[in-house]
């Protein structure tokens, strides 16, 4: 981070690790970059630096993350075509592939959006952290649409801010099995590591509350479109909810089942809004449903292309915060 960034503990946060509490708070940073964090002396709670992970916080207590110097990076440049949406000189939004892992990982060093963010804008290199320069949230690399990648430290720090506070309005475009029971509805089930299978995410009692609104957008035979809007952005958060009602997004093969013609899960980032991190402007971006997802409609559904492109704003009910 390069700008520092206060927040507030909330009643419902209290009590809370302060490790947990900052993944909880902020987008796209990881339990164990936090801890760094904090035994980098770089956090400060109630106006003092701790450098232990696992204190415990108050309900009303300030927490301040503290600017670091930008680490060195070792991305290596990616030349590949992407799809530009909206670009100024503090940010941009992107509209994702599938298959594009969004920043190194295990399995996954190179060929990311942020190994070919670099090497389209090389001055992203010093944003945000070393290995995710300029990226303020995540995308699963199986699913397509919309992602923010900030061009400067305030547009980082605006943009983040705005997805910590859930102000940053997200729709997705699922397809998911099955006959959905009602129009519209919100899921609210807590999210944490499957004690099964360590890989994979879970509803589980002891997990971060999470809540993800839905309306039905069209019922086949076999299975539901749907418009999407989560509350919360835990990981595999829209996958793991629908299947753990009995309804998992088409052709996901971790928490559903493989889709006969479908190389990926029918999961696409269709819309983005919030308010830019200098102008305060309100910029609202829509993507349409990419040729792979329109091709299996066509072909396997017999849906017209034409009904996949549609305003989502305000389509979805209004989701509470999660308790």
């Amino acid at each position: 981070m390069t700008d520092s960034v206060e927040l507030t503990v909330s009643d419902a946060d209290g009590t809370s690790r302060l490790d947990i509490f900052l993944t909880s708070q902020v987008p796209d940073l990881s339990r164990s970059r936090g801890r760094a964090l904090i035994k980098r002396g770089l956090v400060r709670v109630a106006g003092s630096v701790t450098k232990k992970p696992a204190l415990r916080l108050a309900a009303g207590q300030v927490v301040t993350i503290m600017p670091a110097e930008p680490e060195p990076s070792n991305l290596v440049p990616w030349d590949v075509p992407l799809t530009v949406v909206y670009e100024d000189d503090e940010l941009l939004v992107i509209d994702k592939p599938a298959g594009m892992t969004v920043h190194p990982a295990p399995g996954h060093p190179n060929d990311t959006l942020a190994n070919a963010v670099i090497a389209r804008w090389p001055d992203v290199t010093g944003v945000g952290e070393s290995t995710r320069p300029g990226i303020v949230h995540r995308l699963d690399a199986d699913t397509s649409g919309l992602i923010v990648v900030a061009k400067t430290p305030r547009a980082h720090a605006g943009v983040a801010a705005q997805f910590a506070d859930r102000s940053v309005d997200k729709h997705y475009t699922a397809l998911v099995v099955g006959s959905l029971d009602q129009d519209e509805a919100v899921i609210e089930a807590p999210i944490g590591r499957s004690p099964r299978n360590r890989k994979k995410m879970a509803v589980v009692e002891n997990g971060r509350a999470a809540s993800t609104g839905f309306r039905v957008i069209h019922r086949f035979n076999k299975s539901t479109m749907v418009d999407i809007k989560p509350a919360t952005g835990r990981t595999h958060q829209i996958r793991v909810h629908f299947g753990s009602i009995g309804h998992a997004v088409v052709g996901d093969t971790v928490y559903g089942r493989a889709a006969h013609r479908l190389a990926r899960q029918f999961l696409h980032a269709s819309a983005l809004a919030f308010d830019h991190p200098v102008s305060g402007r309100r910029i609202e971006l829509t993507s349409p449903l990419p040729e792979d997802l329109t091709t299996y409609l066509s072909e396997m559904l017999d849906f017209s292309a034409e009904m996949t492109t549609f305003t989502p704003k305000n389509s979805v009910p209004e989701i509470r915060e999660p308790k």
